[in-house]
């Protein structure tokens, strides 16, 4: 079964900023890009800091501790010291809310 998780409203999104949500107590963080909502694990797989509060650049974010860099469209390392990539989530937008799918 897909279960598809109500976790935001599309309007709490602004272009190239994160925030987080934390679904079934998942720590998720959320980014608008180019009208594309992303979805991806919101802490660094390299230190103990929280994507959300990255700089967005184009479809990456930067760890705002030693500047690893993670792609927001698969959660895969485009720049370290990260070597391990953070898990991305399905996305979909319905009527005006932001939906998660976190079943496998």
């Amino acid at each position: 079964m897909t279960a598809w998780i109500d976790v935001a409203a599309e309007a709490d999104l602004f272009e190239g900023a994160g925030i987080a949500v934390a679904p079934e107590g998942q720590d998720i963080a959320l980014f608008s890009v180019d009208g594309e909502v992303f979805a991806i694990n919101n802490l660094c797989t390299h230190g103990n800091a929280k994507l959300c509060d990255g700089f967005v650049e184009g479809h990456n974010v930067e760890c705002p501790f030693h500047q690893a860099q993670f792609s927001l469209r698969d959660g895969s390392v485009s720049c370290g010291p990260a070597t391990e990539p953070v898990k991305s989530w399905p996305v979909k937008i319905e009527q005006g809310r932001v939906f998660l799918q976190l079943t496998e």
